[in-house]
Order: C-alpha cells, then sequence, then structure tokens
C-alpha cells in the first residue's frame, strides 16, 4: 500500500494515506480498550519512539532482546494505521501496547470507562516544529515541506498533517480528571532525567524495577543507543518511502534545537500565537536545556499539571 501522494482528511484532519484509510481511523474511534492495554499518546515529534522504547524495556525488565529484534511499529503498533488489526492479532506481546497520534476529542469517547493506563508525552512546540519539518523533508508520504517559514505557518494555524499540535496537546492534558489512568511526561524531562523518568513510568505502569534493571532501561534507551538500533530508527523502511539520504529519523535528540532555525522575528511571532492559544494552559515548558547547577527535571515536572503556562 504505497498510497504516497494521498492525504485522507478525517473529522477536519489530513492524515497520510500511506498509513492511513478512512476505514482505520473510523475503526480506531470505536477499538476495545482492556483494561491492562498501555496507549502512548503524542502529537508526531514529541518523543513517541523514545516512550515506545521505554514501555518497552520496562515490561521487559530491562532485558533489550524484545526491543532490539521486533521493529517498534510492531511491538507498539499505531491505533490508526491500516495495518493496525493484523498486528495486534498476530502478536503475542503482554500487555498490550499501542500508539496514537489521534486527538482526544476523537479518542477520547473510546476510553471512557477503560482503566487502561494512558501516557501522554509532550515537546516544547519549537522543537517540534523543527523536528517534523525534517521529517516532512525525507518521509515521502507528506506534501513537500516547503519553506521553513511556510511550515512554522502552517503548524501555528493548525493545518499540517495530524492538525493543530495545540489542540493536541490541550485536549489530552485538560483529561487528568476525565481518564482514570493518565500520566503526563515530556521529551525534556526524559532528556534532562532519563532515570527519573523511567522510574515514573515504570511507578505508573506498576512494574517496579530493581536498580539493574532499571539501569539497563537507560542504557538502552539512550538516544545513541536508539539511534544504532535499526528496530526504532526507521532505517529498515524502504528509500521510495523515507528518504534517508535527506536525513537522519533521529537527527540531534537536543533540547532547543529550534534556535538553529528560528530568526528572532519568527521567534517573536511564535511567541505572540503560543499566548494566545495557550493562554488557559496548565503546563510549562522548557525551551533549552539549563546548566547542570539548575535543577534537575523532575523537580520541575510534578505529577499533576498545575504549573502556569511559561511564555517563553
Amino acid at each position: 500500500m504505497a498510497r504516497l501522494d494521498v492525504m485522507e482528511v478525517f473529522h477536519g484532519i489530513s492524515f497520510p494515506g500511506h498509513l492511513h484509510t478512512q476505514d482505520s481511523l473510523q475503526l480506531a474511534l470505536k477499538f476495545p480498550f482492556k483494561d491492562t492495554d498501555i496507549l502512548v499518546v503524542s502529537y508526531p515529534k514529541s518523543g513517541t519512539t523514545w516512550l515506545q522504547e521505554i514501555v518497552t524495556l520496562i515490561s521487559s525488565r530491562g532485558d533489550p532482546h524484545l526491543s532490539q529484534t521486533v521493529p517498534n511499529w510492531t511491538r507498539a503498533p499505531w491505533l490508526e494505521h491500516y495495518y493496525f488489526a493484523s498486528v495486534l492479532e498476530a502478536s503475542s506481546i503482554t500487555p498490550r501496547v499501542i500508539t496514537t497520534h489521534l486527538p482526544y476529542h476523537l479518542l477520547g469517547p473510546a476510553l471512557q470507562g477503560s482503566k487502561a493506563k494512558v501516557i501522554y508525552v509532550s515537546r516544547n512546540p519549537k522543537d517540534v516544529v523543527v523536528s517534523f519539518y525534517h521529517f516532512h523533508k525525507m518521509a515521502n508520504f507528506f506534501p513537500e515541506a516547503g519553506s521553513f517559514p511556510e511550515f512554522l505557518n502552517r503548524f501555528l494555524e493548525g493545518t499540517l498533517p495530524y492538525g493543530s499540535w495545540f489542540d493536541h496537546v490541550i485536549g489530552w492534558t485538560s483529561q487528568t480528571a476525565t481518564i482514570n489512568n493518565l500520566l503526563y511526561i515530556t521529551y525534556e524531562e526524559m532528556s534532562l532525567d532519563l532515570h527519573g523518568a523511567i522510574k515514573r513510568v515504570s511507578s505508573f505502569l506498576q512494574c517496579p524495577l530493581v536498580e539493574d534493571e532499571l539501569n539497563n532501561c537507560v542504557k538502552h534507551s539512550s538516544f545513541s543507543s536508539m539511534k544504532e538500533n535499526k528496530m526504532i530508527n526507521y532505517t529498515l523502511v524502504p528509500e521510495e518511502i523515507m528518504d534517508h539520504s535527506k536525513g537522519s529519523f533521529m537527527r540531534t535528540g537536543k533540547i532547543g534545537d529550534w534556535k538553529n532555525m528560528f530568526t528572532e522575528e519568527q521567534n517573536q511571532y511564535f511567541k505572540r500565537v503560543f499566548k494566545s492559544k495557550m493562554q488557559d494552559c496548565t503546563l510549562e515548558f522548557v525551551w533549552e536545556k539549563h546548566n547542570k547547577e539548575e535543577p534537575h527535571a523532575n523537580e520541575q515536572f510534578p505529577q499533576k499539571n498545575t504549573q502556569n503556562c511559561e511564555k517563553s
């Protein structure tokens, strides 16, 4: 199923036709979640692959065998992709780990009454848009990325594939009282304190790890380790689908990479839009890496979303 030039529009949001059909999207909204399911949720380029790897390693108690022999799209398949049902049926991995980029207003009803554990990962949107831009340039199932200023405008307008980042983040993170088991974590937390982040996720999954297991999880989910792992770095994807000569799926993994792309004018424009769209949010974002003497991430990201927005 190539369909590289097809975009499916579903509830006003565009999705790559190479991975999605109207049927697969519709089926996702009616999926019968099990109470034992683990659902990884994100807007694209926000730490999805990283969290998939962490959850796999926690479930395997630090043993890297599964994460080094089974592609991430098989062990943590995307709910809305056309191949999801067949992959899930053939899998014997327990508990089931499912991934989605769907916004809460579409998927929320299917989760009502479920005890499935939901982990939502977000990333500061300046780094998201830069990472998404580079991904668009190498992934042939996306429309042409165009220039970065054009791409940034589409991101801020919410017209890129997968819809509005603002709606996605606000939609999911405002559901701590609605979803029985929801953990909110950030890319920056994982980057600044991977040991603490894994410990928090393992506690949420009720899979406590001894120190050796925890250290193995940290080792095998480090950026350098993942970048070399063919099961998650997407080098298994054929060139006609993902042009690896145009970049690497896992580029730098650094906090604050947006500074290498944004002009001062673009940054000011971004701040204005962000302030307008996120004025009622209760989240704080880390926009660049702090000095070592500053507080660790696990002192900045509490379990509940009780902080005021940082206005960059």
